[in-house]
């Protein structure tokens, strides 16, 4: 079975973050976000995943390589310019074989069963599949209406508050048969959700939408990524988590043994050989990279540290991302949101929100 990531974005909504890492090898739960995806899919018998890419492919192909680490086979296909989502899958119509083909959306995080799917879409005898999630505000994304079989009826593209009659969404992972690829100009940007599915629809395709209760998450914006990393930890979406879980609360990683009076609170994920100073309080949701450095009486709660930052003492986070390499001097307060960029340099005292 094939499987396409589309992953070539830019990652603006979650920049500064992006600037220097694109979105698909942003860490969470301290692994590259794309190697979550691949482990799913190699769960539903994907054996052969063909990555469309164009900003920074070549640090995702640094860490991905041939797929070997994972038992398959890795291809990739780059664009030269933004080709639009079916573009982009068109661009890598060279490894297609006749076979169902699974796509999925380079910003979901989601246990969603793609066996299930795949047969669903072959009991229908279906062109396209599209899973659908039900969501409470379905303005920001594609919304599909379908009949009492599941056969799609109508999309609608980010609907006004009027035209919303249902709520299920495009939830983003497709089985299609790569035979509609032929109706793709090759070069030309072309999307799937305005041009492609629509189109089809009106030549009467049959289109059939999966409606799926698992979990799902656009990890796209740092209010989102924040919240996939609570459900991480929650034990909502099973993904690996490397490390030693202690108390069946926190997980320590590989050479990290913190000083007998930090006091872990809540559920959080630390790093390997990452350090800890004395009185340090590690409260809900924290998630910290490898080879941190926090001093001592801190506080971090739902705070997010990227590898390689060091934290001075009497350090307050709360409600933020740190990138790679930050260094915050001591009585240093980042909160409400904010988002630092690799390598900020933040001076003693300065407090920061967004």
């Amino acid at each position: 079975m094939k499987a396409v990531i589309i992953a070539g974005g830019l990652g603006t909504r979650l920049r500064p973050l992006t600037y220097n890492t694109p979105k698909p090898i942003v860490p969470v739960a301290n692994r590259p976000f794309v190697v979550h995806q691949i482990e799913h899919l190699i769960k539903h018998g994907v054996d052969e995943i063909i990555l469309n890419l164009q900003y920074l492919s070549g640090e995702i192909k640094k860490i991905l390589d041939d797929g070997k680490e994972w038992g398959i086979k890795i291809r990739y296909s780059v664009e030269a310019e933004p080709l639009g989502t079916a573009g982009a899958v068109k661009n890598a119509e060279e490894f297609f074989d006749e076979g169902p083909l699974v796509i999925f959306n380079g910003d979901i995080l989601t246990d969603i069963n793609i066996s299930k799917v795949i047969s669903f879409h072959r009991e229908k005898n279906a062109t396209v599949t599209l899973t659908m999630t039900e969501v409470e505000d379905p303005t920001p994304f594609g919304l599909i209406l379908t009949d009492k079989d599941g056969r799609v009826t109508k999309f609608i593209e980010k609907p006004s508050s009027n035209q919303v009659t249902a709520r299920t969404i495009n939830a983003g992972i497709y089985v299609v048969d790569p035979k509609i690829f032929k109706a793709v100009p090759k070069g030309k940007h072309f999307m799937f959700e305005r041009d492609l599915y629509p189109a089809l629809l009106q030549q009467g395709a049959p289109i059939y939408g999966y409606l799926s209760t698992a979990y799902w998450i656009d990890i796209g914006s740092p209010a989102k990524y924040r919240e996939v990393h609570q459900a991480i930890l929650r034990g909502e979406v099973p993904v690996k988590i490397y490390g030693t879980r202690i108390d069946g609360k926190f997980w320590l990683g590989k050479d990290t043994h913190p000083d007998q009076t930090v006091r872990f609170i809540g559920p959080s994920l630390i790093g390997e050989k990452v350090k800890i100073g004395k009185g340090t309080e590690i409260k809900d949701y924290v998630v910290v990279g490898d080879k941190v450095s926090i001093g001592e009486n801190c506080s971090l709660e739902r705070a997010i540290v990227w590898r390689g930052t060091k934290i001075g003492n009497r350090a307050r986070l709360a409600d933020c991302i740190l990138g790679y390499n930050c260094v915050l001097e001591d009585e240093v307060v980042i909160e409400g949101g904010a988002v630092l960029a690799d390598g900020s340099l933040v001076k003693k005292g300065t407090r920061i929100s967004a």
